[in-house]
């Protein structure tokens, strides 16, 4: 199939469809006329493929994890183990992300509700409980 046919099918754009075989992710054959010529595997490996973006991994990463997705029902093969730690990192990752987000998060919700951010509440109220440390009087 040409591209466009690949890229309506799949629900994504003839430049996603350049891109991921610019990055290595897809091979598609080449036509006498040098028109692009997509086999049906094309159609699961670019869902393979937006699956594993929407994962928030790499295309390097998507790259390496590819051919150890043989089929639409095999998350990874099992002669491709040594892509679990890889993809535990990029998890931890993802988490680490998210825990700095929901901290900024929170200093907004914080400048939002109260016009002072938690570290300069919190600075205030050990201030103000220094000053009446030992050896002063009130």
């Amino acid at each position: 199939m040409r591209i466009g046919e690949l890229a309506r099918r799949a629900g994504v754009s003839t430049r996603a469809l350049r891109y991921y075989e610019e990055q290595g992710l897809l091979r598609p054959d080449r036509r006498p006329s040098g028109y692009r010529d997509y086999g049906e595997q094309a159609l699961t490996t670019v869902r393979h493929i937006r699956l594993l973006l929407s994962a928030g991994l790499g295309t390097a990463v998507i790259a390496e994890i590819l051919p150890c997705v043989p089929d639409d029902t095999t998350v990874l093969a099992p002669t491709c183990p040594e892509l679990l730690d890889g993809l535990a990192g990029e998890r931890a990752r993802i988490t680490a992300s998210m825990q700095r987000l929901a901290a900024a998060r929170d200093i907004l919700d914080a400048l939002i509700a109260t016009g002072t951010p938690p570290a300069d509440r919190e600075l205030a109220a050990t201030a103000g409980g220094a000053g009446r440390g030992a050896g002063q009087e009130m």
